[in-house]
């Protein structure tokens, strides 16, 4: 935290002084960290003997209270949420979380490193290695052998991948930790996106190429130029602002059928690199997209709007489909829900360049090694704070965390499976209610698990418990699955295969800075891809294969491309002997 300037170091010893010279005495404070003073009525009787002097007595009791910072949009929750106020009592602690707007991760995580001012946990998404290499993080393996949740909650081998080149692990991966059995049955990665009104309009068609795609949503968009309210329907846009350029970055990877390992397509026969950016399959990507621009399908400002604004244009309910990641325009279908635009939220599609290419659009959960929570030099309670990680990770906290509290937000049958009456189920749908008292959206990106509570028997994800999925979804979505045959939206997408042992390779590149020739080379990738591939999908269909040509003939001449699959396929291989034990 910054230090006091002279001024208000005056203040508050003027301050002090006062509350000394009028006789309150201050109960010293042999803490570093931030302290909450909470004052309760005692309950008392009359006729006690301890009240008989009818002073009424109190209990105090300290709660220590940690800011934290998440690089990443998300959903503030007032103070007082029922379900924060229940955890701290638990554990003696809270968390005070602010999240990112209107600058990128790299501008806020900047002027924090300019300023030396930090929140005690933060969560720097892809300015993370500025914060390693600005040495604003503690070394949590330093510390850990006193917190047993911490410690366990990864394999060695695991944390082995989390560990710097300095051999310290200066963060705590909060995703894809899988306890017990995947209970996933939502797909909250990339992939095309279709209304679920679309689907059910067009009487449950399979859907398998960009061509299918398109049509579809051409023959929607004549029989429906208007939405229901009045507005003019959109066929298609996506996310395209700085590091969420989804729809620009890695489809051609997807589209031939590779998983996601975002930085290149790596070859499962030879363990080497392959850049997909300059593949002919690209070009038969950002072809189509043209096309569909040129089509007037694509919204005319896809390509220059803001993440703001084209989450405002989702949240609209007049595009028929997107290419992005669930998680980034998850708050959009949120939106849609509370406006009881159900039948607008999506679904994803298994498209690939051709039906005999099976689609990876979805892959079981992976470790994210270059991301995670990390406690900053700024914060003056260390242990207190990794003592709050350590409760926040035990049995008891993961079923608060993600159920509430039995019997209020949920029941136990006796079987010991959780289940949701219709009244807390209605509360549950209630974005407004789940605000004022579930805290799962303010702890989010405090460590957790995925799959499993630690009963082995109910889901750690209300939506993601057998019995409840299907009661709790909306009559339209039901009316979709139903007419597919499918019991979850996962089975929209292809059954997992599993993840290959160096999955994903952009978990590494999320850790290189522009100070390598492979970092340079990766930074000039970027460059590029945002200024010439906006420009040749906005073409005019005789142009894009000029445009093509001089973003292929420039991408050659000043991406030094070897330096980058290189050190690419470098990682590939020591993953691979890793997870061989070699």
């Amino acid at each position: 935290m910054k230090k006091l300037s002279t001024r208000i170091a005056v203040l508050l010893v003027i301050t002090l002084l006062a509350s000394f010279l009028i006789g309150c005495k201050k109960k010293e404070d042999t803490s570093t960290g931030n302290q909450e003073t909470i004052t309760k009525d005692n309950d008392s009787k009359d006729g006690d003997a301890a009240d008989a002097d009818s002073s009424e007595k109190a209990e105090k009791k300290e709660y220590r209270m940690y800011t934290m910072f998440n690089a990443v949009p998300g959903t503030e929750v007032p103070d007082d949420n029922r379900m924060l106020v229940k955890l701290k009592e638990l554990t003696g602690a809270w968390a005070k979380v602010s999240w990112l707007t209107s600058q990128t991760a790299e501008e806020r995580i900047g002027v924090m490193i300019a300023g030396g001012d930090y929140p005690d946990f933060i969560t720097g998404s892809t300015g993370t290695p500025a914060l390693i290499e600005a040495g604003a993080l503690i070394a949590i393996d330093e510390y850990w052998d006193k917190y047993p949740n911490i410690k366990n909650y990864l394999s060695e081998e695991e944390w082995n991948r989390v560990r710097d080149k300095d051999g310290h692990i200066y963060l705590i991966p909060q995703f894809g930790i899988i306890q017990g059995k995947d209970m996933a049955t939502y797909h909250w990665d990339e992939a095309f996106w279709i209304q679920k009104d679309v689907l059910i309009w067009d009487n449950f068609p399979k859907i398998r190429t960009m061509d299918q795609y398109f049509d579809l949503i051409t023959r929607y968009l004549e029989a429906h130029p208007t939405t229901e309210d009045g507005q003019e329907t959109v066929g298609f846009s996506m996310s395209t602002d700085d590091w969420r350029y989804f729809g620009v970055e890695n489809p051609p990877l997807f589209l031939s059928g590779y998983p996601n390992d975002g930085a290149c397509i790596v070859d499962p026969e030879t363990e080497t690199a392959i850049d997909y950016n300059t593949i002919p399959e690209a070009k038969t990507y950002y072809q189509r997209i043209n096309k569909a621009f040129n089509d007037g399908l694509v919204h005319p400002e896809t390509f220059t709007m803001s993440y703001d604004q084209y989450i405002s244009l989702l949240s609209t309910g007049r595009v028929l489909g997107t290419l992005d990641q669930m998680w980034n325009f998850n708050t959009a279908q949120e939106a849609l829900v509370t406006q009881g635009k159900v039948g607008k939220t999506y679904v994803p599609l298994p498209i690939t360049f051709d039906e005999s290419i099976k689609d990876r659009w979805h892959s079981p959960s992976a470790l994210d090694v270059s991301n995670g929570l990390s406690i900053t030099k700024s914060c003056k309670d260390i242990e207190g704070a990794l003592q709050f990680v350590e409760d926040l990770l035990s049995p008891e906290m993961m079923t608060l965390r993600y159920w509430g509290e039995e019997g209020v937000d949920y029941m136990v049958g006796d079987d010991g499976v959780f289940y949701k009456t219709p009244e807390q189920r209605a509360n549950y749908d209630n974005q407004d209610w789940v605000t004022q008292n579930l805290v799962n959206a303010a702890y989010a990106y405090f460590p957790h698990y995925e799959g499993q509570l630690a009963d082995g028997v109910n889901a750690q994800d209300p939506k993601n418990q057998p019995n409840e999925f299907y009661e709790l979804l909306y009559p339209v979505e039901k009316e979709l699955l139903d007419g597919y045959g499918y019991k979850t939206f996962l089975e929209f997408l292809s059954a997992d295969e599993p993840n290959e042992s160096w999955y994903p390779i952009w978990s590494y590149t999320n850790t290189w800075n522009s100070d390598t020739d492979y970092g340079a080379a990766k930074a000039k990738i970027t460059d590029l891809k945002h200024e010439w591939l906006p420009k040749a999908m906005m073409a005019s269909e005789d142009q894009f294969d000029s445009i093509w040509e001089e973003y292929q003939e420039t991408y050659r001449k000043e991406v030094d491309v070897d330096a980058y699959l290189d050190e690419l396929t470098a990682e590939v291989k020591r993953r691979v002997a890793v997870a061989r034990g070699e």
